[in-house]
C-alpha cells in the first residue's frame, strides 16, 4: 500500500490547495509528522447524481486511489438539526467533495441540509470510492472517548445513533442565564463557527431553535482569534463585542470564502470593535440591561472547548456552590489587565 493524505475541508484555507495545506500544517499535519505524502487539489470529479438531480463530487486526486478512508469527529452541527449533522456523512459530501461539494449541498439552504447530505452521501458511497469511515466522539473535556470504524455500506444506518451519543456528551456553559460571557479566544480549530453555538446558545441560522437546555446569554465579548485559524473569523458576527486585536487578525478572504460557500451571512459580520479587552468587557456590562453593575451575572471562559475551568462573578458563587457539577475554587479577585488594557 502507498497511503497518502488529502485535505477534506470544503472551502477552508481560502479554497486553494496551498491554503488547505497550510490549515493542515498549522494543526500539526505535515508530510514529516505523518510520514506520508499530502496531495492537495481543489479539482473534483463527478461520481454520480442524486435522484433529485444534485451532482456528487470527489477530490480528483483521491478518486484515483484504490480506496478512500474518511476520518471525522461526530458532533452536533452549529447551523441545523437532523439525524446526521457533523460527522462522516458530511465529511464525505463536503470534505471529500471539496468546495464544489460544499456549494452543491449548501446552495439550497440549511432547511434541506439533512436530506441533501444523506442523498449525496448515498450517491458517493454507491460509486465504491469510499472504503470505510472512522468516527470519533469527544467528551466534554475535548478528549476522544470513543472510536467507531464503519464500513462504507453501514455509515447511513450507524451514524445517527453515534450523533445521539455525541450530543449527550456535549458541554455547555453550566450557569444560565448570564448577562455577560467573556470568551478569550475563538477559532476554526475550536469550532466551525468560531465559538460553538451549541455551547453558548447563539445560532447563526433560524433553522436551529433554542431549547430549554440552551444557555441564555445577553452579551458576548470575544477577545481574540487563535493563531491556528490564520485570521478566519467565521462566527465572529455571533458575538456582540470584540477587540482591535481580533479586527487586525480578521482575514476577509479566508472568512468570506468560507461563508459564501456556506451561504450564511451572520457569522461574517463584525460586531462593535473596542480598543482592548477592558473596553470590550466594559461595553458588554454597560449594555447588558442590568441597572447595577454589581448585580451583573458574568462568566469568562478560555474557549468553547475548554469549559473545565470557568471564572464567574462573585454574585454567582453561592449559586454555583449549589450545583453538584461545579466545584468552587479560589477566592474572589479583580480581573488583571496590563498597561495596554488587555487581560
Amino acid at each position: 500500500a502507498q497511503p497518502f493524505l488529502f485535505p477534506a475541508m470544503g472551502s477552508h484555507g481560502g479554497a486553494t490547495p496551498e491554503g488547505q495545506r497550510g490549515v493542515l500544517a498549522r494543526m500539526g499535519f505535515t508530510e514529516k509528522s505523518m510520514g506520508v505524502p499530502i496531495r492537495a487539489t481543489m479539482d473534483v470529479v463527478q461520481v454520480g447524481t442524486t435522484p433529485g438531480g444534485l451532482p456528487a463530487f470527489v477530490d480528483a486526486i483521491a478518486a484515483q486511489a484504490d480506496g478512500i478512508i474518511v476520518v471525522n469527529r461526530i458532533k452536533p452541527h452549529t447551523s441545523f438539526r437532523g439525524t446526521i449533522e457533523s460527522g462522516l456523512t458530511k465529511m464525505i459530501v463536503i470534505g471529500v467533495g471539496k468546495q464544489k461539494g460544499a456549494e452543491t449541498c449548501h446552495n439550497l439552504g440549511y432547511g434541506v441540509m439533512e436530506q441533501n447530505l444523506i442523498a449525496l452521501c448515498r450517491t458517493t458511497l454507491a460509486s465504491g470510492k469510499i472504503l470505510f469511515g472512522v468516527g470519533l466522539i469527544e467528551n466534554a473535556y475535548h478528549e476522544t472517548c470513543r472510536i467507531e470504524v464503519l464500513p462504507a455500506a453501514e455509515i447511513p444506518a450507524r451514524e445517527p445513533p453515534l450523533l445521539a451519543a455525541a450530543r449527550e456528551l456535549l458541554p455547555a456553559v453550566p450557569i444560565s442565564p448570564l448577562d455577560v460571557l467573556i470568551i478569550d479566544e475563538m477559532g476554526k480549530n475550536i469550532s466551525g463557527a468560531g465559538f460553538d453555538p451549541n455551547v453558548v446558545g447563539r445560532y447563526p441560522t433560524a433553522d436551529v431553535k433554542l431549547t430549554p437546555k440552551d444557555p441564555r446569554i445577553t452579551r458576548i465579548a470575544v477577545l481574540d482569534i487563535t493563531d491556528v485559524s490564520d485570521g478566519n473569523g467565521t462566527g465572529l458576527g455571533n458575538a456582540d463585542f470584540t477587540t482591535e486585536r481580533v479586527f487586525r487578525k480578521f482575514n476577509f478572504v479566508e472568512t468570506y470564502c468560507n461563508l459564501l460557500t456556506s451561504t450564511t451571512t451572520v457569522g461574517a459580520k463584525i460586531p462593535m470593535v473596542l480598543r482592548n479587552d477592558r473596553q470590550a468587557i466594559q461595553a458588554a456590562i454597560k449594555t447588558c440591561l442590568v441597572g447595577d453593575p454589581r448585580h451583573v451575572r458574568l462568566a469568562r471562559i478560555k474557549n468553547t472547548l475548554s469549559l473545565d475551568r470557568i471564572l464567574i462573578s462573585e454574585n454567582l458563587v453561592a449559586e454555583a456552590g449549589r450545583n453538584p457539577r461545579i466545584k468552587v475554587v479560589g477566592s474572589p479577585a479583580d480581573l488583571a489587565f496590563d498597561a495596554a488594557g488587555n487581560l
